[in-house]
């Protein structure tokens, strides 16, 4: 397989390496133990579903199980000198020759079906079409002649198309010989249940913060100071980190504290200033982030009445905020559900083309009007 490589690549998050370049898998220990035990007991399913938050290794899993099942030969009997022992790791020597294919982006028994370039548009598209999919076929046809292992990752099942969603199913219910698919989801429960019900399960957990550190680390990342407030933020996901410290995430989330500082009596041009500067053409902070960060301080706010505050603190002042917000658990159903339509009314408003700093500044008087329902306005 080989691709252009100037090209963006949807399974890349900007400002990070590719997750086949990543040699180490920080925090996910347990999913790799499960897969190997099932390889070494001879069970070794054809379809696994890597599951988990974004950001949390899922990619970079599939690689490493991709890579395994390329250079690892098949097991003969015993022979003169008896078998060799099992693997008791993923790990693949850098050097080996399916391991430099791989990187290359050359290995002709791997087929990476993920969103493809629209020439037309001059961007990704936003699902994996069943043109895509359709090249299976004869991915699995080529690569049959040398009898080896094939392996497909789908990059995320997510974002197949009810089309390519078929095809793929149909190859999970009739598999070629040899053939292993690594599917990789963020949300499962948007999948087709019968794509689900034949996989097996690989669940990626959220990293400890000192693993995510460690991770960011490796990775080349520069960590700000304030460490203890990204992991609060990036909720053990490397790349919601990654997000967070390239696309403006900590100022956003700085910035959204102070405006609703007074709520329920916010400064209207205070929120005004913030929708327009946020919204405009050609803002720093991508939409997609300001989005993300105003979900991510509802539900911080309606878990900490059930919670508490959350501890340590994103940014200065934030322990107050919610506590004066959110005082209960009644006070947390009424934020959860605020935080569930505002979610689906955004969507609906970035599908539509609606004026970016419009569908903001709407979004921001909704919370206050939230604000007012769960305590009486300030004198």
């Amino acid at each position: 397989m080989s691709e252009t490589e100037d090209l963006p690549q949807p399974d890349q998050l900007e400002g990070a390496p590719h997750p086949r370049e990543t040699r180490h898998l920080f925090g996910q220990e347990q999913a790799e133990e499960r897969f190997l035990e099932a390889f070494t007991s001879g069970r070794l399913h054809h379809a696994w579903l890597l599951t988990g938050p974004q950001g949390v290794g899922k990619a970079t899993l599939a690689w490493r199980i991709a890579r395994f099942l390329l250079a690892t030969p098949e097991q003969e009997d015993d022979g003169l000198f008896g078998a060799p022992p099992p693997p008791t790791s993923l790990d693949i020597d850098p050097e080996h020759p399916v391991a430099r294919r791989l990187q290359a982006l050359s290995e002709p028994g791997l087929f990476v079906l993920r969103r493809p370039w629209d020439d037309r548009a001059k961007r990704l598209k936003q699902e994996i079409t069943v043109d895509e999919a359709r090249k299976l076929k004869g991915f699995f046809a080529l690569s049959a002649t040398d009898g080896g292992r094939r392996v497909v990752i789908v990059d995320a099942a997510d974002e197949l198309n009810t089309s390519a969603a078929n095809a793929v199913l149909k190859l999970l219910e009739e598999p070629p010989d040899r053939a292993f698919l690594l599917l990789i989801s963020h949300q499962p429960s948007r999948l087709l249940p019968t794509i689900r019900s034949r996989c097996r399960t690989l669940r990626c957990a959220p990293l400890a913060p000192e693993t995510l550190q460690e991770a960011l680390v490796a990775a080349g990342t520069e960590l700000p100071e304030d460490t203890a407030a990204l992991t609060a933020l990036a909720g053990g996901s490397v790349g919601e980190a990654h997000r967070l410290l390239n696309e403006g995430g900590f100022s956003v989330y700085g910035a959204i504290l102070r405006l609703f500082e007074g709520a329920p009596r916010i400064d209207r041009a205070m929120a005004m200033g913030f929708a327009d500067k946020l919204g405009a053409r050609g803002s720093d902070v991508p939409m997609a982030q300001v989005l993300h960060m105003l979900d991510l301080f509802l539900s911080r706010l309606a878990r900490s009445g059930v919670l508490g505050p959350p501890d340590p603190e994103a940014a200065p002042g934030e322990t107050a905020l919610l506590s004066r917000l959110c005082p209960d658990a009644r006070a947390a159903r009424h934020w959860a559900t605020l935080q569930q339509a505002l979610g689906e009314r955004t969507r609906h408003g970035v599908a539509v083309n609606l004026d970016p700093a419009a569908l903001l500044l709407d979004t921001v008087l909704k919370i206050n009007a939230g604000a007012e329902e769960v305590l009486p306005a300030p004198a």
